[in-house]
């Protein structure tokens, strides 16, 4: 009866299983979730300057440097509640690059591309997010069809997350960063595209969801594999 109750003892999986599977993951992958987030972050935007040049069959024509570092410190110290302070540096710029129209007056930017910090490091979680569910992914032994739906999740995942952190601008939508600026270049209405745009932090949490949600299910099936039981066994 002892040896009854220890099986069914180890195929109780706990939250601290999966933690630790996790965790278990992250120490022998972590080198790789380092550079698949830098590599989402870089190559984000360059398809975003891609795209604006592409949509509007032109070059950049020039390219401004900001003190972001200086900046965000006067944000924190001249911003009273602390609640504001980080939707603001949420929006603050470390480079722009745009093609500037000189037919009116000093100039104005038709289209450009902001590099904003913040968001930069958004993109570089999602990378090694889908680095680590890749990682679970290659060891699972799920069938075809679970691990085409588990792959389409991430990639669902993805694209909510890149989409909600594009930080284009065009004069047309107000000249303003936003995500919703790539649906208006896609043809959008310019009103319905602006109308979307609060959508962006759920759609921008939900894709964290998908993502979180499927590695800690992919854990999940690992604490049940075989293997995993029969060393659980052995510790106990």
């Amino acid at each position: 009866m002892r040896n009854v109750t220890d099986v069914e003892m180890a195929k109780e999986v706990t939250l601290m299983e999966v933690v630790k599977t996790l965790g278990h993951a992250v120490r022998l992958d972590w080198r790789r979730m380092v550079v698949t987030g830098l590599t989402f972050a870089l190559l984000m935007q360059v398809l975003m300057m891609i795209a604006l040049m592409v949509r509007f069959q032109g070059l950049p024509n020039y390219a401004v440097g900001y003190d972001w570092i200086g900046n965000v410190i006067h944000i924190i110290k001249s911003t009273p509640s602390w609640g504001d302070i980080m939707p603001i540096v949420n929006q603050e710029w470390l480079i722009e690059i745009g093609k500037m129209n000189y037919d009116y007056g000093t100039g104005i930017s038709e289209w450009s591309l902001n590099v904003v910090p913040v968001r930069i490091m958004v993109l570089f979680v999602l990378g090694a997010l889908v680095a680590l569910c890749l990682s679970l992914l290659r060891t699972d032994q799920c069938d075809v069809a679970t691990g085409t739906t588990l792959r389409a999740t991430t990639g669902l995942g993805t694209v909510l997350i890149a989409m909600t952190n594009a930080t284009m601008s065009w004069v047309v939508c107000c000249a303003a960063p936003s995500w919703v600026v790539g649906l208006a270049m896609l043809g959008l209405g310019v009103s319905t595209s602006l109308a979307l745009e609060s959508m962006g932090p759920a759609l921008n949490l939900a894709g964290f969801g998908l993502l979180l949600c499927t590695a800690h299910y992919l854990a999940w099936r690992k604490t049940r594999n075989p293997q995993h039981l029969s060393g659980s066994l052995k510790h106990a």
